[in-house]
C-alpha cells in the first residue's frame, strides 16, 4: 500500500445544476446516474474530516454552487475550520445582498468564469448570456474585498477574441487571469472537433498571454495554460493523482479528479458509508494510481515520472480505454498517434456544438 501524502485541497462539488450549458463542461455526460445528494450535515462532516487530514482549503464549485441553498452556512462551517475558502461561479444567481451575506460567512476568493467578451457570442458558447451579471459581480468582488480571479476557458470558438477578452478581464482589475484551454474529457470530449484550435491560433494566443504578463506585472497575475494536445510532455493531472486532492461529488463520492467517475472499473466510496481519512489513506480508487510504482513503460524509466506522475489517467483511459497506458498527450507514448490525429481532425467553422444540458430537477435546492 502506497504511503499517502497529505491532503491538501478540497473541492466540494455541491449540484451539477448550471445556468450555463458549455459545450467544455467538466460535469458527467451521464448526469441521470447520479445517486442522492449530500445534505448540509453531511457536506459539514465532509469540511470537518478535510481539515483534520490537513487541508488547507477548500473550493466550492459544481454545476453551479450558487445554486445550492445552503451555501452560507458551508462557506460558515469552513472559515470556523480555518480553511482558506473559494468560489467558483458562473456568477449567476448572485445579488450584491448575497455576495455579501457569504464574504461575511468567511468567503475570501471568488473565481468567476467569462466565456467571451460580448452577447452574441456568450450566448454561441454558453447557451446563455450572463455577461452583464459577470461584470457586475465582478465590480461587488472587488468592492466586497475579495480575491478575483477571471478564468477564461479558452478554445477555438473564443481564441480569436483573445485580446478583447484580456482587455475585458483587465478592466476588472482582477488579482489574478486564469486563461485555460480546454482539457478534452467529459463534454469537451464530446465536442473536441469544434473545440480544437490550430497550432498557429495556439502560438497567438500565448503570445498575447505573454504580453499581458509582462504588461500586468505588479498588478494582476496572468497564467497560461498549455493543452495536454499540444504541449508533447503531459502534465500532473491534479498534482499527481491522490497527491494533495479529493473531489467530492454532489451525490457523496469522493473522487481523485473531476473527471475520474467516468472511468469504468474503479470503486468510487461514498463519503456517508467512510470516513474521509479512510478514503483519502485506503480507498482503492486513490491507492490505484498514487505515486509511481504501478508505472508501466516508458514512464518506469523516464526521469520525469516524479514530475508527472505519468500524466492524466482519465485522459489514457478515454483515448485508449486502458487505464494504466502511458498518457497519449506524451510524445514517448505508444499511443501518441491519437493527439496527433486529433490536432488534424477539426470540424468546419458553424457546425453546431452539442451543449451540455443542466438536470431539470436540482435536488440541491434548499
Amino acid at each position: 500500500m502506497t504511503t499517502a501524502p497529505r491532503l491538501l485541497t478540497l473541492i466540494a462539488e455541491l449540484t451539477y445544476a448550471c445556468p450555463q450549458r458549455c459545450a467544455y463542461c467538466s460535469n458527467p455526460t451521464h448526469l441521470t446516474r447520479q445517486g442522492r445528494a449530500l445534505s448540509d450535515e453531511d457536506w459539514m462532516r465532509v469540511i470537518d474530516d478535510a481539515e483534520a487530514l490537513g487541508a488547507l482549503q477548500v473550493h466550492f464549485t459544481g454545476g453551479e454552487p450558487l445554486l445550492y441553498g445552503g451555501l452560507a452556512r458551508l462557506v460558515a462551517r469552513a472559515r470556523e475550520r480555518e480553511l482558506y475558502v473559494n468560489l467558483v461561479t458562473s456568477g449567476s444567481p448572485l445579488s450584491r445582498r448575497r455576495l455579501a451575506e457569504l464574504a461575511q460567512a468567511g468567503l475570501e476568493h471568488l473565481q468567476l468564469s467569462i466565456q467571451a467578451p460580448s452577447h452574441d457570442k456568450s450566448i454561441e458558447i454558453a447557451g446563455v448570456d450572463l455577461l452583464q451579471q459577470k461584470l457586475k459581480v465582478a465590480a461587488w468582488a472587488k468592492e466586497l474585498g475579495l480575491q478575483l480571479t477571471i478564468n477564461i476557458v479558452l478554445h477555438r470558438e473564443n481564441v480569436g477574441e483573445l485580446s478583447e477578452l484580456l482587455a475585458l478581464a483587465e478592466g476588472l482589475e482582477p488579482h489574478r487571469i486564469e486563461l485555460a484551454n480546454v482539457q478534452y474529457l467529459g463534454w469537451a470530449l464530446s465536442n473536441r472537433a469544434r473545440l480544437m484550435p490550430s497550432r498557429e491560433e495556439l502560438e497567438s494566443a500565448r503570445r498575447l498571454a505573454a504580453a499581458a504578463q509582462e504588461r500586468l506585472k505588479g498588478r494582476t497575475d496572468v497564467l497560461f495554460v498549455l493543452p495536454d494536445y499540444y504541449a508533447e510532455r503531459p502534465r500532473a493531472c491534479m498534482g499527481g493523482w491522490a497527491q494533495s486532492y479529493m473531489v467530492v461529488t454532489p451525490d457523496g463520492l469522493a473522487l481523485p479528479c473531476h473527471a475520474a467517475r467516468a472511468i469504468t472499473g474503479l470503486h468510487f466510496d461514498d463519503v456517508r458509508r467512510h470516513p474521509l481519512a479512510a478514503i483519502w489513506r485506503e480507498g482503492s480508487a486513490f491507492q490505484e494510481f498514487r505515486g509511481t510504482d504501478w508505472h508501466p513503460e516508458p514512464c518506469r524509466s523516464c526521469p520525469e515520472r516524479h514530475k508527472d506522475f505519468g500524466g492524466c489517467r482519465c485522459q489514457a483511459f478515454a483515448l485508449t480505454g486502458d487505464t494504466r497506458a502511458t498518457d497519449p498527450a506524451c510524445s514517448l507514448s505508444p499511443h501518441h498517434g491519437v493527439i496527433r490525429e486529433a490536432r488534424g481532425a477539426r470540424a468546419p467553422r458553424g457546425e453546431l456544438l452539442t451543449l451540455r444540458r443542466a438536470p431539470s430537477v436540482d435536488r440541491n435546492l434548499q
